[in-house]
């Protein structure tokens, strides 16, 4: 059995909003498996413990760059919210996106082998990376990129630093920028419910099923007569399908004028969405959290191991 840590409930109520001695059970259940226990928390409480998963915290900037017809988004991330707001970690990021757009590198490595100089530092990306880490005394580093070309015009929208989109697409301009915009605002993964990815379907019917059977449970336990299996699946389904039309960009309310649907909306401005790319600083990276008690208490039974 997993030892759980004051840090690991505290890092679990952060993503969850759950009350602290429910992250408890949860992670004393998944054997202190951080996403297992979200996932029981979501079945245990419904939607309210996966509002807040996506609190991100490690830290970096999302920059994008388009030119004419090319374009280019990059993450790069650094150790603290302080360097994001260096000039010169800025300025190298904004560069990355524009060679991103007007090179089309390979992998990270073509990237950082790209001809750039700043504050004295060069021939290379990577080498004004390496210098600003020697300079500003905080690690950095390109994580994603993606290049955009020959699937229609580009809008892109930053939502300050931590939130970037690019929109390929046909039409209005306007529109485009607002789907942009949007899209930042309600995170949606796929244009169509028919896009959402089998496995982020399989794993919400999975939390479908599991909040039925905990609902049979407590009926149960209440001697209540639990409902009929087709009424379950029913329930379970529409789970599904609730979640796909939240997910579905074309489905959801437009941000800007909820009376109607994106698609109602782009419809109407004889637009076409054909893709679309959204990153959100530290999507997915664990950022460390050191627990200081602990680390106390190893270090004053090494000291009395020594003695």
């Amino acid at each position: 059995m997993a030892a759980i840590t004051a840090s690991m409930v505290g890092e679990l109520r952060a993503k969850t909003d759950a009350p602290m001695m429910e992250c408890k059970k949860a992670l004393t259940e998944a054997d202190g498996n951080m996403e297992k226990a979200e996932e029981l928390l979501r079945i245990k409480l419904g939607n309210k413990a996966g509002k807040a998963s996506g609190r991100i915290t490690a830290e970096g900037v999302v920059t994008a760059f388009v030119d004419g017809a090319a374009g280019g988004m990059i993450e790069i991330n650094c150790e603290t919210d302080f360097v994001t707001k260096n000039d010169s970690f800025l300025a190298m990021a904004n560069a990355a996106a524009m060679l991103v757009a007007k090179n089309n590198p390979a992998d990270i490595a073509a990237l950082g082998a790209l001809a750039y100089e700043q504050d004295g530092f060069g021939p290379t990306l990577e080498d004004v990376r390496k210098g600003l880490i020697g300079k500003i005394g905080e690690n950095m580093s390109f994580r994603r990129f993606k290049h955009f070309t020959g699937n229609g015009k580009l809008a892109s929208y930053l939502h300050g630093t931590r939130i970037g989109v690019m929109v390929e697409f046909e039409g209005d301009d306007t529109s485009a920028k607002d789907v942009a915009m949007h899209i930042a605002a309600m995170k949606p993964v796929a244009i169509q419910a028919s896009d959402v990815p089998a496995d982020l379907i399989e794993k919400e019917r999975a939390v479908a099923a599991g909040k039925a059977e905990e609902d049979r449970k407590v009926a149960e336990a209440e001697g209540k007569k639990p409902q009929p299996a087709d009424i379950v699946a029913k329930r379970i389904e529409g789970g599904v399908q609730k979640y796909l039309k939240e997910v579905s960009l074309h489905n959801q309310p437009f941000v800007k004028n909820d009376k109607q649907t994106v698609e109602q909306m782009l419809k109407a401005a004889d637009t076409t969405i054909k893709g679309f790319t959204l990153y959100v600083v530290g999507e997915g990276i664990e950022k460390k959290v050191d627990d200081f008690a602990a680390e106390v208490a190893a270090q004053v039974a090494a000291a009395k191991a020594a003695a």
